[in-house]
């Protein structure tokens, strides 16, 4: 008998066998410990830039592939059920040399390869859509209890948006449930982590208050507030200014790797009394601040974070680099069991935290009327904009200027006769 059919068999006890060493050869090694069903464990909403290698090895011509058979990613089905994952949030990310150009249409066209990616399997992905709370996490548990994974979508990026409020509720309605605040470069209203490097200026000192309005707009919604790629400013106003828990969807401990990408002590602290969470990313420079890192250190700052910020606020983030695909998410797990980790600290980290901070951010939400503010213009001016709506701004204050001076100059040809 393999090993997934005497879990199963054994799921009524709330029993399962951790594989320490090689969970893909189904072998059972010294070290297996009872935990509560295996269903509770399985890695959910880990930030997943598989739609990336669509665009970039394939221009999202899914015709042209089989996700079964997919090599040179981290992922494909057979790796996503080899990991046990319960749920992905798939990251429409488009590089920051799209700003102020076709941002919003590349960040579209990567909303759709989602789209389109779970109804070409829909027997392994189901898209969770629901605007409705309740009904959403309800989406999400029936994928689950189904075998599927559950996919959602997170912008990574708020140069995708263009500075536009109606373009950030757009994305909403498509089925974002996450935006990541900046990326690798600032936007008019947001500065981003290479601020604290010294190699990019503060020109927005974090937020502005026009990106304090995307906060409050993202809370109104309820779409999660994500602060990875965002400078240590940022994150103090965000976690200010936002009345829902945040989220840091890849991101690690900065007292164990120096990196800016990480979060400060300080912050971990405020993290945990907002109730929010960090989803520890797997990235070597990010873990080790080198090019080398394996599971012993990306568990670290598993340990790190949950001691400062309280298990409630620790998460599973990016993709496991040092870990090798998908599919060795269990390892991870086994290290953690070895290190001591509890059954239910476990399933708080791999689906449960996730899960409270979702339904916080959605029972958050407001009724109010959309905030219709709009960034003046002179912030948003490139080549590629035009000034529709803002003309009428711009000409009435050309006549207010041109009647004073008009007016002017009758006074003084009044005084001259």
């Amino acid at each position: 008998m393999d090993l997934d059919q005497a879990l199963q068999d054994r799921l009524d006890f709330g029993l399962v066998c951790c594989l320490y060493a090689n969970n893909r050869t189904h072998r059972c090694v010294q070290g297996c410990r009872f935990l509560a069903p295996w269903w509770q464990w399985r890695p959910r909403y880990l930030h997943n830039d598989l739609p990336w290698q669509f665009l970039i090895q394939y221009n999202n011509q899914l015709s042209k592939l089989d996700l079964y058979t997919l090599q040179n990613t981290h992922t494909n089905i057979p790796k996503l059920q080899a990991g046990k994952m319960g749920a992905q949030f798939w990251a429409a990310y488009v590089p920051c040399d799209t700003q102020g150009k076709d941002a919003v249409k590349r960040t579209l066209e990567q909303i759709d390869v989602v789209h389109r990616m779970c109804d070409d399997y829909p027997d392994v992905f189901d898209f969770a859509e629901t605007v409705e709370a309740v009904s959403l996490i309800s989406d999400i548990e029936r994928a689950f209890n189904n075998s599927k994974i559950a996919s959602l979508i997170g912008v990574e990026g708020g140069h995708s948006i263009d500075n536009s409020l109606a373009t950030l509720r757009t994305f909403y309605k498509l089925g974002v449930r996450y935006m990541t605040v900046s990326h690798s470069c600032n936007t008019p209203w947001v500065d981003n982590w290479i601020v604290d490097t010294g190699s990019d200026n503060a020109d927005n000192n974090g937020l502005s208050d026009f990106g304090k309005i995307v906060i409050k707009e993202m809370n109104r919604l309820g779409m999660i507030v994500d602060l990875s790629h965002v400078s240590v400013k940022t994150m103090r106003d965000a976690l200010d200014v936002s009345t829902a828990p945040v989220i840091f969807s890849h991101s690690s401990a900065y007292a164990v790797c120096k990196h800016a990408r990480n979060v400060p002590d300080d912050l971990l602290r405020v993290v945990k009394e907002k109730r929010g969470l960090v989803m520890i990313n797997f990235y070597n420079d990010y873990v080790t601040c080198n090019q080398k890192a394996n599971l012993s250190d990306v568990a670290d700052h598993f340990d790190y974070i949950k001691k400062v910020a309280g298990i409630e606020s620790v998460g599973f983030g990016g993709l496991p680099v040092g870990l090798g695909d998908v599919s060795t998410y269990p390892d991870l797990v086994a290290e953690l069991l070895r290190r001591n980790w509890t059954s239910q600290e476990l399933h708080d980290a791999l689906a449960g935290n996730f899960l409270r901070v979702f339904r916080e951010v959605e029972q958050n939400l407001a009724s109010t009327r959309a905030d219709d503010t709009v960034l003046e213009y002179e912030k948003i001016k490139t080549s590629c904009h035009t000034s529709y709506g803002y003309e009428y701004e711009e000409n009435a204050a050309v006549r207010q200027h041109l009647g004073l001076g008009l007016l002017l100059l009758c006074l003084l040809l009044s005084l001259i006769h």
